[in-house]
């Protein structure tokens, strides 16, 4: 017969009661015989009834069932593994660090909680571990699916027999309303650098210049700022814009007013082939750079949350409005579909379509047939009613 026990910690404050204590997260052990022979080990998990499980099966067996190919891997030796495959998967900088951000926090916790293989990171753990996180809303919800990622590898390599992470629940997600700024906004906060480069210049900065004609290229081409940042000079011409977004990896070309072209050619490039990167170091520490000099400009237009992703949501706003078929302005902004733009752009496209309802009722004001057909009838609310 075989019994399973929780085999308490030194710092286990339930440590003095015993094998009776179970509801600690102490691991579990087994203790007994089994076909005649004395089987006394870790069952490498501190869910009691998983363990209850796995003793149910070897009772049924009447041997010690063993995963297929099982190891003790380390969760260090796991994370390496996941980065370099990564790599050569071709993943974007950007999103190897977003994994690497994560690792360093499970490697912390499973130190802070002296777990050391991945066996240990049951589902309850896990839990814990997410409780520990300082993101929430879309920020949790991503970091979630990459150790989902991150789980799933490690069951296809055969280092766990199931994904302990498929049972934690997905956080409630709540969309940031997307807030363009209106054109008297945008007219203060051009205001607003002018004041900026007043200043810089009385102290020797020339920084300022190049912020206004970065927000002048974010407001008219719709791009994301880390793609604004590390956009090449070769891809102005002829007063348009090629494109390359890294997050789709599409082309598309936008034309510039010919002012923002003029303010591009203004700036001292920072290198010989970008505006607002030397090209040196990081480019997410340059994008950190330039996000922080936008926030001063809250203070200089007197326009609250003046953030990169605003400008992006106005151009694409600005061409709602216009009339743009929704189908354009998700090319311009290199969604990868349509429905992404729906997803973050409905708002406007419902009040585009007010616009359109409100051209067409003009329309009647001009049309002789609606004009003697509606002759001398009154109207109520403005609705033409039949006189009797």
């Amino acid at each position: 017969m075989l019994t399973i026990y929780r085999r308490h910690r030194k710092d286990c404050a339930h440590r003095s009661e015993g094998r009776k204590y179970r509801r600690c997260r102490c691991p579990i052990w087994v203790d007994g015989f089994l076909a005649g022979i004395e089987i006394r080990k870790s069952l490498d998990t501190k869910d009691w009834e998983k363990a209850q499980d796995e003793i149910r099966k070897w009772e049924a067996e009447g041997k010690e069932v063993t995963e297929k190919n099982a190891r003790h891997v380390s969760i260090e030796h796991a994370t390496a593994e996941f980065e370099t495959d990564a790599t050569a998967r071709g993943l974007r900088e950007r999103t190897i660090y977003k994994y690497k951000v994560l690792f360093r926090q499970l490697e912390g916790f499973a130190d802070a909680k002296r777990l050391r293989f991945l066996k240990e990171l049951d589902t309850p753990t896990l839990r814990t571990f997410r409780a520990s996180w300082k993101d929430k809303n879309l920020s949790a919800a991503k970091k979630l699916e990459r150790l989902r990622s991150f789980f799933r590898f490690t069951v296809s390599n055969g280092w766990l027999a199931a994904n302990p992470s498929k049972d934690l629940k997905s956080p409630r997600v709540t969309m940031r309303p997307t807030l363009p700024f209106s054109q008297d906004e945008m007219i203060r906060i051009l205001a607003g650098t002018q004041k900026y480069i007043a200043e810089c210049q009385a102290h020797g900065r020339a920084n300022a210049r190049r912020l206004r004609a970065l927000v002048l290229l974010l407001r008219y081409s719709g791009l994301r700022i880390g793609d604004a940042v590390n956009c090449p000079r070769t891809l102005l011409a002829d007063g348009k814009l090629r494109l390359y977004t890294q997050k789709t990896g599409t082309h598309v070309h936008v034309p510039l007013p010919d002012f923002v072209v003029k303010e591009l050619d203004l700036i001292v490039p920072l290198s010989g082939a970008r505006w607002f990167w030397t090209g040196n170091g990081k480019p997410e520490t340059a994008v950190a750079d330039w996000q922080g000099r936008l926030q001063k400009l809250s203070e200089y237009s007197g326009v609250s949350e003046v953030r990169a992703h605003r400008f992006r949501d106005t151009f694409a706003v600005e061409l709602l409005l216009a009339g743009v078929p929704i189908e354009r302005v998700a090319i311009l902004l290199g969604h990868t579909s349509m429905r992404v733009t729906e997803k973050h752009y409905s708002p406007w496209i419902c009040e585009r379509q007010e616009q359109a309802e409100a051209d067409v009722r003009r329309t009647w004001l001009r049309d002789p047939v609606s004009l003697l057909e509606t002759k001398g009838t009154p109207e109520v609310h403005g609705k033409h009613e039949v006189a009797n």
